[in-house]
């Protein structure tokens, strides 16, 4: 695989070894465009890379677009392209094209980008339609780091944190989880906006059972949880954008934690719950205290401008 980008043509040419492509695309509008762990030029390529990479595809080729403001610092601009190189240099992706345009002063809040990317499928079904009642759910880290990080960066809280986004390619852990389960890994996703709660929402949906989550067993750190219960939000909800859920097959539920563990960074993986037959579209999320709630998806957008 590789791609075609020094000569400056209308569009770029990318060798596959396959006939069939992912392509996807996203639009980046973060506020403030630089925040500890990341910025929108690597938000963007994560994004993006991210998006190929749960839906079972190498990553291999990206394009983007930005949207300059009138006026806008040339050391920031070349701040964020630098970040851009940097991220898709880690995510093993090949910018291959890109457009510029600028708009009047005040209508761009400095900058916009928007990506498009195109992976090599890895063969693997993947979906709602192949999850089963005692399948297990697996996220791979801490939730909720980015959406308080971008908050906090903000100044809307009155609150000092050691905390950075979790902006980076999930490529690496899917690589490795894939090619230790194969087949037994039944469904990926990206919990962006909305949250792990969202994304379990809709594959409760879709898939027509019900799932069941611990809340002991999710993975969050004490200062995204202090900051949630002042906000009066649920960190199931919070956008995260270097993590990702997987539903694997119950005997195979071991060797998924092991395998994305073993990956640097991966240490944070856990199994937070399982498929259910009973309460089918529902998430149920289980408390310490032997209760449960209902955990729907997200309404609304609490945390705006956060990607």
């Amino acid at each position: 695989m590789n791609g075609r980008a020094a000569a400056l043509g209308d569009a770029a040419t990318v060798a596959l070894r396959s006939n069939t492509v992912a392509f996807t695309t996203d639009s980046f509008v973060v506020r403030p465009l630089r925040f500890p762990g990341g910025s929108i030029g690597d938000l963007a390529v994560n994004g993006t890379v991210n998006d190929l990479a749960v839906s079972g595809a190498r990553p291999v080729a990206l394009v983007c677009s930005l949207i300059l403001e009138a006026g806008l610092d040339v050391a920031v601009l070349r701040a964020e392209l630098e970040a851009m190189r940097a991220a898709a240099e880690r995510a093993g992706i090949l910018f291959v094209g890109g457009d510029t345009k600028v708009v009047d002063h005040g209508e761009a809040d400095d900058l916009y980008i928007t990506t498009a990317g195109i992976g090599d499928p890895l063969g693997m079904e993947l979906g709602p339609q192949y999850v089963r009642a005692g399948d297990r759910v697996i996220v791979s880290g801490p939730v909720g780091d980015h959406g308080i990080t971008i908050l906090l960066a903000r100044g809307d809280l009155d609150l000092r944190a050691e905390l950075e986004s979790d902006s980076r390619s999930v490529w690496p852990f899917v690589e490795a989880l894939t090619g230790a389960l194969g087949s037994r890994v039944r469904w990926m996703r990206d919990p962006t906006r909305g949250g792990v709660a969202t994304s379990l929402s809709e594959l409760a949906r879709d898939a027509r059972l019900g799932v069941v989550i611990e809340e002991a067993r999710v993975p969050v750190r004490d200062v995204v949880r202090g900051a949630c219960e002042i906000l009066g939000i649920d960190p199931l909800h919070v956008a995260n954008e270097g993590q990702f859920l997987a539903v694997v097959a119950a005997e195979a539920c071991d060797a998924a934690l092991a395998a994305i563990r073993a990956v640097p960074g991966g240490a944070g993986a856990a199994a937070i719950g399982e498929i259910r037959d009973a309460h089918p579209g529902i998430v149920q999320c289980r408390t310490p205290y032997g209760s449960s709630r209902i955990v729907d998806m997200l309404v609304g957008d609490p945390l705006p401008r956060i990607c």
